[in-house]
């Protein structure tokens, strides 16, 4: 007898490869955002600077709250 098997594609992911499938999804590029990061907060962020940190995984909280509040989500723990 055969088990199906489910796997959970988002948990095996990194989160680079979450990040970058959000930012996919909501159909933005990364020098757009850069470029909106920047006038949200007054920091600089280049495009090849948000695109190292996202690769290097050293996005911090902050930031990730910046990047989904402009693309319209809210960051939020979820209990399991």
């Amino acid at each position: 007898m055969t088990e199906n098997v489910k796997i959970d594609i988002i948990k095996i992911m990194s989160t680079k490869s979450k990040l970058k499938a959000f930012i996919t999804l909501n159909d933005v590029y990364i020098k757009d955002l850069a470029v909106m990061m920047t006038e949200k907060c007054g920091k600089k962020y280049t495009p090849d600077g948000l695109a190292g940190k996202i690769r290097r995984e050293t996005l911090t909280f902050k930031e990730a709250e910046l990047l989904a509040d402009i693309l319209g989500y809210n960051l939020e723990f979820v209990k399991k």
